[in-house]
């Protein structure tokens, strides 16, 4: 599949230690949990040698590698945007994993670990927990290839291939999840599927790094049974920016104008029209995004920080930018395969017109200077729209997703754009 560098958002640890566990009789309706940049000094991602030219060049080269099955897709741990929180079992342990839109299941390192990298944390073992329930191979969540002799008395084993990076192998099985509320309670998940691994991929040092959170469309994961999801990224490049936010449950705020969701090969995929910059609509063949099989369509990223598009596509937004700026600024040619100006995005880009991506069912999702360029120097600026040169599938990206609420509704088969100020969704 196409070569799109991994990003996944994922859970900022909570010390979840104390007594008491508000647990609720069933799945709860709404959970609000806070994202967190990589370069955030509470980040473990953050490098205090890097200075601020470094981290941004790191972060616009970040792409996803797509999986060629739902089980394969790139994980490398340290070109990842977003950490997040949860605890796990009973007494809770608490976790930090890499949550990922392009892949379905949660897994963790587990004890008894015979291949587990180190963590600063201690590691899960299930032996502990009152509340862990193996799955046997006869289970339906075990999908994957077991014995042929499978019985009830038989473990359900997994084996979570990526493309390259971390791997993960070991038991299925079912736990309890924490997570604490915004007013410092503490709302329980019972019963979610996950893989207790006891022989795991190098995490390259990530000591702070448990495993992965998967928001996939298959059955074991726990996006699937909530139903709905949503994410709020106000700002990408700024660390210090604290209310990017994902929400997960029925009342994950699924409003605004809507698109129809398809999942195919593990990615989800959206049906885009066209493309307009200000009022005009680009000559562009919207048969260039039809999905017509393998490395094709278009799909909706948290793995990407760029968007990547198809040629044709790609040279209809280059000719329109340049046409608007070329006669006024000087292009330059110091970031390879990038499309940059000298000058600044504030004051250069002044009143430059917006690009729209139009959607199949009228919902569109606008991108305006800050979300279309990125300001690579303090005196250079580039257009974060790049050229897909090894498939023939788009992937929107996401900065151009800054500064909405994007909510997946995976039973109503719909993706919603909500433009808000992140800072405004409620807790």
């Amino acid at each position: 599949m196409a070569q799109i560098q991994s990003l996944f958002l994922a859970f900022t640890i909570l010390s979840l230690s104390g007594p008491i566990i508000l647990a609720v009789p069933s799945d709860p309706r709404r959970l609000v949990v806070n994202l967190i940049h990589q370069d955030t000094i509470h980040s473990p991602f953050h490098g205090k040698s890097e200075d601020l030219a470094t981290r941004l060049e790191r972060t616009l080269q970040i792409r996803r590698t797509l999986p060629t099955t739902d089980i394969q897709a790139d994980l490398v741990p340290i070109q990842n945007l977003f950490f997040v929180n949860f605890s796990i079992g009973q007494p809770p342990v608490p976790q930090l994993a890499l949550m990922d839109t392009g892949s379905s299941l949660l897994w963790l390192q587990c004890q008894p670990c015979h291949r587990c990298s180190y963590q600063n944390s201690p590691i899960y073992d299930s032996r502990s927990s009152s509340t862990y329930t193996m799955l046997p191979c006869s289970s339906k969540y075990c999908t994957y290839s077991q014995p042929l002799n499978c019985t009830s008395s038989i473990p359900c084993f997994y084996n979570q291939q990526y493309v390259k990076g971390v791997g993960s192998m070991g038991n299925l099985a079912q736990e309890q999840l924490s997570f604490r509320t915004f007013d410092d309670g503490l709302v329980v998940v019972h019963d979610v599927i996950f893989g207790c691994g006891f022989s795991n991929g190098d995490l390259q040092g990530n000591k702070q790094m448990n495993g992965v959170f998967g928001l996939g469309f298959e059955p074991v994961s726990l996006a699937t049974r909530l139903a709905k999801f949503s994410y709020c990224i106000g700002n990408v490049i700024d660390p210090s920016y604290i209310h990017n936010k994902l929400f997960l449950g029925d009342g994950a705020g699924v409003e605004g104008d809507s698109t129809p969701l398809k999942a195919i090969d593990g990615q989800y995929h959206v049906l885009l029209e066209g493309i307009s910059v200000g009022e005009k609509k680009l000559p562009i063949d919207p048969n260039v995004f039809e999905w017509k099989g393998v490395n094709t369509g278009v799909i909706i990223d948290s793995g990407s920080v760029s968007t990547w598009l198809v040629k044709e596509a790609y040279d209809a937004i280059v000719k329109e930018v340049k046409s608007l700026l070329d006669p006024w600024l000087t292009e330059t040619f110091t970031q390879k395969d990038h499309v940059c100006y000298r000058g600044t995005i504030n004051q250069d880009l002044e009143g430059f017109p917006t690009m729209t991506f139009l959607f199949v069912g009228g919902a569109e999702l606008v991108l305006d200077t800050t979300s279309l360029f990125f300001q690579i120097k303090p005196d250079e600026f580039c257009l974060l729209v790049r050229q897909m040169i090894d498939s023939d599938q788009s992937v929107i990206g996401l900065m151009a997703q800054q500064n909405y609420n994007v909510a997946y509704d995976i039973n109503g088969k719909k993706l919603s754009f909500q433009r808000i100020d992140c800072e405004l969704l409620a807790d």
